[in-house]
């Protein structure tokens, strides 16, 4: 099975109304740290539109996505949670993640998909807020941790204002910059500068 020691592949999910300021620092310092970043869409080729209105073109469909060839597939929020169930299949890709032991990491909407995918009833999580997260009518009320980004073996979630507490997860989970990761933290999310001299040492 795929794991983040024998692949350096990271899937990202991208569909219409995506959370484009979410996953950014986790992306772009992971292909710093040697990763190739993939994009996995509802169809291959089929351009997908963010918040902002950025057009990305999948380099996979979803349905092609196995969690042998991953290290790791990042659930970016977007609107469309909240809208219905259009983002199920991203959901449930999720599940076959976790099942392999390839972990799996959600931040603001994509953990309401997780919670209605059941995903969530036993597993320590956090989001946005707990009532957000309760509104799905999922089980794992008393498993919800108010905190800005939380990893519970396999499974990363954070809230949609903490990118880089998202970040500093996913590092961890993967075994990225090590030694540096709390100064990366304390640069991007605390502005110190004696940070920035740490983590280019």
């Amino acid at each position: 099975m795929g794991t983040a020691t024998d692949t350096k592949t990271v899937h990202l999910a991208v569909y219409d109304t995506l959370a484009d300021w979410e996953t950014g620092h986790a992306t772009a310092w992971l292909a710093r740290a040697g990763y190739t970043i993939r994009t996995v869409g509802p169809v291959a080729g089929e351009p997908v539109t963010t918040l902002a209105g950025l057009r990305i073109v999948p380099d996979l469909a979803l349905s092609d996505l196995d969690p042998e060839d991953s290290a790791l597939l990042i659930l970016p929020g977007a609107e469309k949670y909240d809208e219905g169930d259009e983002l199920a299949p991203f959901t449930a890709k999720a599940r076959t993640f976790l099942d392999a032991g390839v972990p799996v990491a959600a931040i603001c909407g994509a953990t309401a998909g997780l919670a209605k995918e059941g995903l969530l009833d036993d597993r320590p999580h956090t989001s946005a807020v707990s009532f957000y997260l309760a509104a799905t009518g999922y089980k794992g009320g008393e498993h919800f941790v108010d905190t800005d980004a939380l990893t519970a073996g396999d499974l990363i979630t954070a809230g949609p204002t903490e990118p880089v507490a998202f970040a500093r997860e996913i590092f961890a989970r993967l075994g990225a910059y090590e030694g540096k990761r709390d100064a990366w933290y304390r640069l991007f999310q605390h502005s110190d500068p004696a940070a920035f001299h740490e983590l280019n040492a």
